[in-house]
């Protein structure tokens, strides 16, 4: 699937939700899926600042994609990052960073998070395009 498409997927199963409380619920069931981050990966290295909640972000670069895993110390925090990662995971770094994230604002989300989780998830969000434009830096170096 195509970065669009699953931003599409992810569009059209929070349509299905009027209230913003199923919504949440939903966000948080997104986040139980995701695994759990090997306890070696949780170093200082890989916490994300700018977060209220902590977050680890764990990146590795193989085959001409850029695989993520991540968690948070939060459910919601742990749920947007699962969708995030839904997004962005096993992708090229010209596809990071050619990305719009449109599903974030047309699932309502920048309305309905509060400012620090807004924060942290865009926090979020610049990590994952600086790994993206350094790993084509590296490789534009070879």
């Amino acid at each position: 699937m195509t970065l669009d498409q699953i931003q599409q997927e992810i569009i059209d199963e929070f349509s299905i939700y009027d209230d913003w409380m199923d919504k949440y619920a939903y966000i948080i069931e997104q986040g139980n899926g995701l695994a759990p981050l090997d306890e070696k990966y949780k170093t200082p290295d890989n916490l994300i600042k700018g977060c209220q909640s902590r977050v680890w972000l764990q990146t590795d670069y193989r085959d001409g994609k850029l695989y993520f895993q991540a968690e948070s110390d939060a459910l919601i925090v742990k749920g947007l990052l699962a969708l995030v990662l839904r997004v962005f995971n096993q992708r090229t770094y010209d596809e990071i960073l050619a990305a719009d994230l449109r599903f974030m604002k047309e699932i309502g989300l920048t309305e309905h998070l509060s400012p620090t989780r807004s924060n942290g998830l865009l926090s979020v969000i610049k990590q994952i395009r600086f790994y993206a434009m350094a790993y084509k830096a590296k490789a534009e170096e070879v």
